[in-house]
């Protein structure tokens, strides 16, 4: 099967790039790549494709393009707040799933107004959410890793 080029899966990769860095995936990444591929539109097949294209053993399909996919599209904002929030929502929070986050948000040129809105949907949920009190430590803590420079 052959990887058909498009924005969703430019990002995904690019951030599965990031996550096997260190040539593992973790638990927790995984989580978070598993939100990504849903919101970016990457099937379950094409994540296997994908992990192939990373460790060299598949051609990367954005190779031969001269399409640029960078930069930041509608639904990306949203994105980014879903997998900060499947990170912030799991039991322990690793090094590299603050740098994977990391590298989604500058991948997709994520602005400190726009970061600084989801932490503030963040901070409003965490009143009627059961998680949320939780969820506010980690973000802090997040904020401490990773800070976002105003």
């Amino acid at each position: 099967m052959s990887l058909n080029p498009s924005r969703g899966l430019y990002l995904y990769l690019r951030t599965l790039n990031e996550a096997m860095d260190d040539e593992i995936i973790t638990d927790d990444e995984a989580a978070i790549l598993h939100v990504l591929a849903g919101a970016l539109g990457v099937s379950p097949s094409e994540t296997a494709e994908c992990l192939a294209v990373i460790r060299g053993e598949e051609k990367n399909p954005f190779d031969d393009l001269e399409e640029d996919y960078s930069g930041q599209l509608t639904g990306d904002v949203s994105t980014y707040q879903a997998a900060l929030i499947a990170a912030l929502d799991d039991d322990v929070i690793s090094e590299d799933e603050w740098s994977m986050l990391d590298s989604f948000r500058t991948i997709i040129e994520l602005q400190p107004d726009q970061h600084a809105m989801i932490e503030e949907a963040i901070k409003n949920m965490s009143n009627i959410d059961s998680k949320g009190q939780r969820r506010l430590e980690k973000l802090k803590r997040f904020n401490i890793v990773c800070p976002y420079n105003f």
